[in-house]
């Protein structure tokens, strides 16, 4: 069977920023990609939510997921109910990603972290057999937190060399968060300084570095990932 990769993220775009790249290889490796934005992005500075649906439909286009879905969760005031847990569960049994990623443990915007700890404790709870939904019980095998806008020592790191350009791609799709162009009524924000991609790509560089490649994307594991066998090291 083909291997599902889900993230739960809190807003359109987070996950294209975070990981887009390992995303992209994972797809190319054979891989089920599933993406879950938790709100629309309704608060957000730019654009509305309208715009962002269409941006994140032409991200889609290029990454090619098996689905995308928005839960439409309040933006800046979701948060854990036995309702939301509820619904997470039924989305991670429906779809049973061997690979879950979610936003950032800690981070600039507070929605990352909410977002994460609400999927970290729905990821645990999809797997008990006492709690019956639609679905059948399931719990994913990984669990991965994005580092986004606060640095973070990675616990994992994957090699997005190849996926660098698209990656940039699948960003450059929000054009309403990254580019203020003439004429545009919303006002700018750090997203479209000049040199916001060329932080991003120090992070990615800088994660690269870690693994001596050259561009790669970091994860945060509460647990360590086994060692591959000795034939199998890098």
């Amino acid at each position: 069977m083909r291997r599902v990769v889900m993230t739960i993220m809190a807003h359109p775009d987070d996950a294209e920023l975070s990981c887009g790249g390992s995303l992209l290889r994972w797809r190319a490796e054979g891989a089920d990609i599933v993406l879950v934005d938790l709100t629309a992005g309704q608060l957000g500075t730019r654009g509305t939510p309208a715009q962002r649906y269409k941006e994140a439909q032409a991200a889609a286009r290029l990454l090619q997921p098996r689905a995308r879905l928005c839960l439409g969760w309040e933006d800046g005031f979701f948060a854990e109910t036995p309702e939301t847990l509820h619904c997470l569960i039924d989305v991670i049994r429906q779809f049973r990603p061997h690979l879950l990623i979610t936003n950032a443990l800690s981070d600039r915007h507070p929605d990352h972290s909410r977002a994460a700890h609400l999927v970290e404790r729905a990821a645990f709870l999809s797997g008990l057999s006492r709690l019956r939904t639609a679905y059948p019980p399931y719990r994913p095998r990984w669990l991965f937190f994005a580092i986004q806008d606060r640095w973070m020592r990675p616990s994992l790191v994957v090699d997005i060399t190849p996926y660098w350009e698209m990656k940039l791609a699948l960003v450059r799709a929000y054009k309403s968060q990254f580019f203020h162009e003439p004429g545009d009524t919303d006002p700018p924000t750090y997203l479209t300084r000049a040199d916001f991609f060329p932080h991003l790509e120090a992070r990615a560089r800088e994660m690269g570095h870690f693994i001596g490649v050259t561009f790669g994307e970091g994860f945060v594991l509460r647990t360590p990932p086994p060692a591959p066998s000795l034939m199998h090291l890098p």
